[in-house]
């Protein structure tokens, strides 16, 4: 009789080899086979633990985006009064959203896949609703949607341009919006 393993982290194990894989390799690079040996499990636990690729792919997404809506949520949650507002705006888009490229080609994938396949899209839907509910905490609905509009493009541009702006033009930029 074999005895089996007791290892309750292996699905978060595989959620954070999964991770890894997509930022080093892509959506598409990646495979069970690649994300077992990152997560150092057998091949089986894959099927043990997810339905497919698909099953994985939102779980890793899933993660991803509820970790950096609480980057934002943590990074607003002490701000009083719009001037700390903007501050924690211009750290959260210069700092946060800048911690590293892996990051950026998480962000760009799961884009990728919401542009085409709605379990995606409604995983990015979630991601919007929990930053404008961060941001309607400290202005109104329709302001908040612009900011969260120009955050994620801001990011964007920063992490892609050979010259980024610069954080005091973030700080313009946020100050006309929310004007």
């Amino acid at each position: 009789m074999s005895t089996r393993r007791l290892d309750p982290q292996r699905r978060d194990r595989i959620i954070d080899a999964a991770l890894e894989c997509i930022a080093a390799d892509g959506v598409a690079g990646t495979s069970h086979r690649k994300v077992a040996a990152r997560a150092d499990v057998p091949l089986g636990s894959m099927t043990y633990h997810f339905d497919g690729m698909d099953d994985l792919l939102v779980a890793a997404f899933t993660r991803f985006a509820e970790t950096i809506a609480a980057t934002f949520e943590q990074r607003l949650a002490d701000a009083a009064g719009t001037e700390a507002v903007l501050e924690a705006l211009v750290a959260l888009v210069h700092e946060d959203l800048q911690r590293s490229s892996a990051e950026h080609v998480l962000t760009y994938e799961l884009y990728t896949l919401a542009a085409r396949r709605p379990q995606f899209r409604a995983l990015t839907q979630a991601w919007m609703q929990a930053s404008r509910r961060a941001l309607e905490r400290h202005l109104p609905a329709e302001v908040a949607r612009r900011v969260d509009a120009y955050v994620e493009g801001a990011a964007l541009h920063i992490a892609l341009s050979p010259e980024p702006q610069t954080p005091a033009q973030t700080r313009s930029a946020l100050d006309l919006l929310v004007a």
